[in-house]
């Protein structure tokens, strides 16, 4: 199962990116005579109510939606980690500061975050991305920093302490690598949560703004013609689902992983 949802991931990033130079229709030409047409062999995935491919906007807007995904996860995770960390190592008010921040962005959900941030911006993919991260690394950092506390722990990490060894060294030396697995694992969490994050506010209209498209947006698109134009909506969602299913996998596995080591 984690080699299928690889080649899934690894399909649907090869479709979003190298796509559109094998198949070089415009995604933004609007086909007043092919509105509406069922997937066929001039139009495998059909066209929208304004005549335009679906497969060529699917290959455009997957490319906003990875982006948004890989990066705002990658962000959010490195926020996670440098704060955890840091108040695994600093402690006393550092800590305590810490808890409070990560409480109060807890106390609100993360949805209405979300949609509060955006309603006060114009959303683009750069801010798209910032507002995802901002609302995403509380749970990677509350991980992080407990599972720093238990390596601050050991007797090496004392002795280095004793040592006066500057803590930055400390940091990227000894505890990144003891922490690599538990934030690879929480990155491919992220990138899900942050796809189907960004496809939630295009959906609702809040997110990727035309002429400018993701695989949410698409799919916003096509809930008003559902009843009479079923694909439009059906391969955005498809391609969602193989993403974040495959990303669930991935992170599964990683997951069973560290835990046989653990045991081991």
């Amino acid at each position: 199962m984690p080699l299928f949802s690889i080649a899934a991931l690894v399909a649907v990033i090869l479709f979003s990116f190298i796509g559109p130079y094998l198949y070089s229709v415009d995604p933004l030409f609007l086909d007043s005579h092919a509105i509406l047409v069922s997937p066929c062999m001039s139009n495998w995935f059909g066209t929208d109510r304004l005549g335009r491919d679906l497969l060529a906007r699917l290959m455009e807007g997957g490319q906003i939606s990875l982006i948004i995904g890989f990066m705002s996860a990658f962000i959010s995770t490195m926020i996670g980690l440098l704060y955890g960390i840091s108040a695994a190592l600093l402690r006393g008010g550092f800590d305590k500061v810490f808890i409070i921040i990560v409480d109060l962005f807890l106390t609100f959900p993360t949805l209405f975050l979300l949609l509060t941030l955006v309603s006060y911006v114009n959303a683009s993919v750069w801010v798209l991305i910032f507002i995802i991260s901002v609302t995403g690394w509380m749970g990677t950092a509350r991980l992080i920093r407990s599972e720093s506390f238990a390596i601050a722990s050991k007797p090496f990490i004392r002795i280095l302490h004793i040592g006066h060894v500057h803590p930055l060294k400390i940091m990227l030396k000894y505890y990144a690598p003891l922490l690599a697995p538990i934030v690879l694992v929480s990155f491919t969490f992220g990138v899900g949560g942050a796809i189907l994050a960004e496809s939630g506010l295009s959906f609702l209209g809040l997110g990727i703004v035309a002429p400018q498209m993701s695989w949410g947006s698409i799919l916003s698109g096509g809930k008003e013609v559902i009843d009479i134009a079923w694909w439009v909506s059906f391969f955005p969602g498809l391609m969602i689902f193989i993403v974040t299913f495959a990303l669930m996998n991935i992170s599964n596995a990683l997951q069973a992983r560290m835990n046989q080591k653990e045991i081991r």
